[in-house]
């Protein structure tokens, strides 16, 4: 059995009722059995339970989390027990959708008193796919008509839709998807970009990379919505046609642990999530002509773009950014204080797998 849990997100009328009915038709021929966990802000707000009826925000929020960490682990439970091959668990917004309503210290304070973290929160997901508001880019098309818990303007929408983009950010498959195209071309990227993540389509190469002289932590912790990640990263023994990727992520003792598939000649990636104990266990399988990669990954987004910055161990000058684009043909803007040494996008001594390779 396999099951997959993601967050399809996005700010006011970015189309998330649209495409749940998009993600049903497409993954049902797909033979994925998909279960919805409907969005928990809405359904208190119709009830009458509101941050404006609670006594606090934080009052509201608590009872929010906890009924939706509620909900998410029913349909967790329930999913296991079902005769399914591939089970497809689609959340109507996630945890760290609520950071954009409080600060983080109230977050931290409502993700301790359901047992969890703000990092492991974000683990607990497999996927995020974010759905760019529809006031940011096709404002002709924004209303709040068709939601009733929903009241603000553009420009209200505009911000919230770029603080929920910073709440995730630093997720390890976190998916922006814009409004350049036409609306039905927004709900075809995402489902392409979730087959992807599946395992069943060859993903996009839309990500372009620098070798960057090393940016100073302290400059970087002054953008709006920045994240640290810490990656340990091991290859281990495969065959001809697989590569096998072995990954720790986290930050602050809190860590997920993931398995990734990668067909050689059809490029289609698979990752399966694993518990601390397989993955100690699989640590003996690394391939003795690698070494493991540790790099600390800088996150955050600069004029709607989404940057990663991987800073290795091994090097003290020098680091490399990757820049995700809607197409590998989108103009580039490198944002004005990281100095560039040269692109090396396609430069095989720069792959993560090359870099791992013990030199002689």
């Amino acid at each position: 059995m396999e099951i997959y849990k993601i967050v399809i997100t996005g700010g006011p009328c970015a189309g998330k009722t649209t495409a749940m009915s998009w993600i049903e038709n497409a993954f049902k021929q797909k033979n994925y059995t998909v279960l919805f966990v409907p969005e928990t802000a809405t359904e208190l707000i119709k009830g009458g339970v509101c941050p404006w009826t609670c006594g606090t925000n934080l009052d509201y929020q608590k009872g929010q989390m906890k009924l939706q960490k509620t909900k998410e682990d029913i349909f967790l439970n329930a999913a296991k027990t079902m005769n399914k091959d591939k089970i497809l668990i689609v959340c109507d917004r996630g945890q760290l959708d609520n950071l954009a309503y409080m600060t983080k210290d109230e977050f931290n304070i409502c993700a301790q008193t359901i047992g969890e973290t703000l990092e492991s929160l974000r683990s607990s997901y497999d996927a995020i796919f974010h759905l760019v508001s529809a006031a940011n880019g096709a404002s002709e098309f924004y209303t709040t008509l068709n939601n009733e818990a929903r009241t603000e303007t553009v420009e209200q929408a505009i911000e919230l839709d770029n603080k929920l983009i910073e709440c995730w950010m630093g997720h390890p498959h976190y998916h922006i998807i814009d409004n350049s195209k036409d609306f039905k071309n927004k709900m075809n990227k995402l489902i392409y970009d979730i087959s992807a993540f599946l395992g069943e389509e060859k993903p996009y190469i839309n990500e372009r990379k620098f070798l960057i002289e090393k940016v100073s932590l302290e400059l970087l912790e002054n953008i709006k919505g920045f994240k640290t990640v810490d990656i340990s990263q091991s290859y281990l023994l495969g065959d001809n046609d697989y590569q096998l990727k072995l990954r720790r992520r986290g930050i602050d003792g809190t860590y997920s642990y993931y398995l990734k598939k990668k067909n050689k000649k059809t490029l289609v990636e698979q990752e399966k999530r694993l518990t601390a104990t397989e993955y100690s266990k699989l640590l003996k399988y690394i391939d003795p002509e690698t070494i493991t990669l540790n790099k600390k990954r800088y996150c955050f987004s600069y004029k709607n773009e989404y940057y990663e910055i991987d800073n290795f161990d091994f090097w003290n000058d020098r680091a490399i950014m990757s820049i995700k684009l809607s197409r590998l043909d989108d103009e580039v803007i490198i944002p004005d204080f990281i100095n560039v040494i040269e692109e090396v996008t396609n430069v095989k001594q720069y792959k993560n797998s090359s870099l791992a390779r013990k030199k002689e």
